[in-house]
């Protein structure tokens, strides 16, 4: 037999009272009197208070006992000020038996809550975001106990409900604490899929109210429970077969995971645990949302942030499926051309709307290796994500500009600027149909210098890019990233089956497998290690592979295993060393030897190579180039420790530029060593993707560029409209200036000889 929770059984007989309470048909302000009085009544307290979030980022009080009463709606804290305020600024509870001392106390002479001592505090949460604050005061120094938090944080969950149904305080001002300006507004986030889409703003609304929180049968509750269950898996399982994403690998298996999910253990026992205690399967699986959410607010990860959100999105569906079996909830119908607007957004959520219509999607969270970001690829949606303060800036139906290219989100703008993007959409389609137009042709200059174009892919649905964008192969393929959409560890031979499904797919176009570069910013779920001062500088890439040996020459062997009888690339990021590299080659050629011994077929060609991005080893070219097969400059990194500069602070973004007399004169030392050495020299990095850049790079040397496949079009177009022997003495001229940067001076070249940038 279950032994019930204090908790639950002390909060039972207040859910019930407020349950009939809410049947009555008395107005909003005397029900709410009615409820702080009985919550006061039931937690033993002086003084019970409701205050809900108004337009400004106001906490208003709406309701007490034990306070004054003409400081009812004239009480207001600016969320963070006073106890309340803080409790509404973090989303957790706030238990204080002396709140007086508290640094946080206001004091509001006209409530007269001097005589109070004791406070507990609670948020009143809806959809993750804070509506309100119930608090309960006490004259005496009390220690409120876990019970009695969680008791009075499942009285604020029903209240949060009522809110929004507009029950308590109005249908509107329940709805829409927050008011969002008519004047055009620009936000600015992080690129979590390209592209440009315009269209009404729609809120993703989940439609979920729940009206009633007590059970009257528990093992009726349970039952529906399972029924919910059932249907939800099944309708997961109908998703997974949507045309669009059976030949999508790595969405199938954000899918399969994501399933998963849904039958975890923990998560489901946690929600039968809470229908045993007294509350509906809906109340529950909310109860359990909300504290899930609680321990997401803790967590750094963001890893682990997006797979938390996955269960948010799960316990979503769930609600749903309960609700729709009782006539709610009904599925979302879209504008003809739409900006979805959102917290955060499961996988399942995004293939709830119809693709078609939607042109956008913009959250408040998110990031590139989330889940959905990862089906919003597949769909060829593009989605903006880290957009702070989204919902309270967005009302529904706003005009909104989501650019996908730049990470920049436009409310309201003015038909002006609308104009502009609908102009540069057009030129968009027009550039891409130019682009398909000429991707058999060679990306070769005027006077007839080949360059080699390749993609970038860190996912199985990038790889028939390859072929659409006319590439001439796969100059990176991150393998970290499969690593970091799963669970747990693959293993040898998951890891062989993903690599040979790639080289299948690539055909005859090689591929370079850069090793796992994960640490730094790159997290898995499953792996934990101290945390570094300087992530970026720390234990991450081949520094890793070669402390833990056993990690990469699991790696090496599926790599090996998977290029039988096929050309196999293998590329060691993170290099500083040349004995680095020589210690990483011993353990890939000891795998090729332990497949012939096994009696295996190796690989047809076997090369292996660095991938550039620590300065310190430009000194060591001359020992490196007589052992490698060919080396990639890795951009991003390469700079930033060139600069020392944190090219993810905002404040540096700008402050030094990769057409700079330094950086150029840098890259044509080393594609001049390179050249001389006979040794194969790429660039893989962001730059390689921009036209002018590209431009710059081709006229340092550089033959072969790997770039995001959107870009293969734009740049193969730029080097056919180039003349290299006259930017090659510009450059010359240029790297002697003492300029921070050239980029305006190749700009100009450009225009003035009719190169397309």
């Amino acid at each position: 037999m279950t032994t019930q929770p204090v908790s639950w059984v002390g909060s039972r007989r207040l859910l019930r009272q407020l349950r009939d309470l809410m049947k009555g048909g008395s107005g909003g302000q005397e029900r709410l009197d009615r409820v702080v009085h009985m919550i006061a009544d039931d937690m033993v307290a002086e003084v019970c208070s409701l205050y809900v979030r108004r337009p400004g980022e106001v906490l208003e009080l709406f309701a007490t006992w034990g306070l004054r009463p003409e400081a009812v709606h004239r009480t207001r804290l600016a969320v963070g000020e006073g106890i309340v305020g803080a409790v509404a600024s973090s989303g957790r509870p706030l238990a204080l038996s002396d709140a007086q001392s508290h640094p946080n106390f206001a004091y509001r002479p006209e409530t007269g809550e001097e005589i109070f001592h004791s406070m507990l505090g609670v948020p009143v949460l809806r959809d993750g975001r804070v509506v309100g604050v119930l608090a309960v005061q006490n004259k005496t120094q009390r220690s409120y106990t876990d019970d009695e938090v969680e008791a009075l944080e499942t009285v604020a969950m029903v209240l949060a409900e009522t809110i929004a149904a507009g029950e308590l305080i109005g249908g509107v001002e329940g709805r829409h604490l927050d008011t969002a300006s008519t004047l055009p507004a620009r936000l600015s986030g992080v690129v979590l899929n390209e592209g440009i889409g315009m269209g009404e703003a729609v809120p993703h609304e989940r439609g979920i109210v729940i009206r009633q929180v007590v059970a009257e049968d528990s093992a009726a509750e349970l039952e529906r429970l399972d029924a919910a269950l059932a249907a939800m898996l099944e309708a997961l399982d109908d998703l997974m077969t949507r045309r669009e994403l059976a030949e999508a690998g790595e969405s199938l298996e954000v899918f399969e995971t994501y399933r998963m999910f849904a039958q975890d253990r923990g998560w489901l026992e946690r929600i039968r645990e809470a229908i045993r205690g007294g509350l509906t399967a809906e109340a529950a699986v909310q109860r359990v949302q909300r504290d899930t959410r609680q321990r997401m607010a803790k967590v750094r990860d963001p890893y682990i942030r997006e797979r938390y959100a996955d269960l948010d999105d799960l316990g979503n569906r769930l609600l749903q499926h309960l609700l729709r079996a009782e006539g709610g909830a009904e599925g979302p119908v879209l504008p003809e051309n739409s900006i979805l607007v959102a917290r955060a957004l499961g996988p399942a959520e995004l293939l709830d709307y119809d693709a078609k219509r939607l042109k956008g999607v913009i959250l408040e969270e998110g990031s590139p290796t989330a889940h959905v970001a990862i089906v919003a690829r597949a769909l060829g949606i593009p989605m903006v994500g880290r957009c702070s303060d989204l919902l309270t800036r967005v009302k529904p139906g706003d005009f909104v500009v989501c650019d996908g290219d730049t990470g920049q989100v436009l409310l309201r703008p003015r038909l002006s600027v609308r104009q502009s993007f609908s102009d540069a959409i057009e030129a968009r389609a027009r550039r891409r149909a130019s682009f398909a137009l000429s991707r058999d042709l060679p990306a070769e200059t005027l006077d007839g210098v080949r360059v080699s174009l390749q993609i970038n892919a860190g996912l199985l649905i990038d790889v028939p890019q390859l072929h659409e964008a006319g590439a001439e192969g796969i100059g990176l393929y991150r393998t970290e990233v499969p690593f970091m959409v799963r669970e747990a560890f693959p293993d040898v031979g998951a890891q062989t089956q993903l690599y040979a499904r790639i080289l299948e797919l690539a055909k005859d176009r090689p591929v370079t497998f850069r090793t796992l570069d994960i640490g730094g910013d790159k997290a898995l779920p499953y792996w934990h290690s101290e945390v570094d001062e300087n992530p970026i500088m720390g234990w991450r890439a081949i520094r890793i592979g070669l402390d833990r040996p056993a990690l990469l020459s699991q790696q090496l062997r599926a790599l090996v295993r998977a290029a039988a009888g096929r050309h196999l690339r293998v590329m060691f990021p993170m290099v500083s060393e040349v004995s680095e590299f020589v210690r990483a080659r011993a353990l890939l050629d000891r795998e090729v030897e332990r497949q012939v011994a096994a009696g295996g077929e190796p690989p047809a060609r076997l090369q292996a190579g660095v991938m550039l991005e620590v300065p310190a080893l430009v000194w060591q070219l001359p020992a490196l180039f007589k052992r490698v097969d060919f080396i990639s400059v890795g951009s991003n990194d390469l700079f930033q420790f060139l600069f020392a500069t944190d090219r993810g602070n905002p404040r540096l973004a700008r402050r030094y530029d990769v057409l700079s007399p330094p950086s150029l004169a840098f890259l044509r030392s080393v594609a001049g060593q390179a050249g001389a050495a006979g040794v194969p020299l790429s660039l893989c990095g962001e730059m390689a993707g921009h036209p002018l850049e590209a431009m710059a790079l081709v006229g340092c040397g550089f033959r072969i560029l790997s770039m995001p496949a959107a870009e293969i079009g734009p740049v193969r177009t730029t080097i056919r409209s180039l003349e290299l022997a006259p930017l090659e003495r510009l450059l010359d001229r240029l790297m002697e200036q003492p300029a921070r940067s050239v980029r305006e001076q190749l700009r100009a070249y450009a225009r003035d000889r009719g190169v397309a940038i």
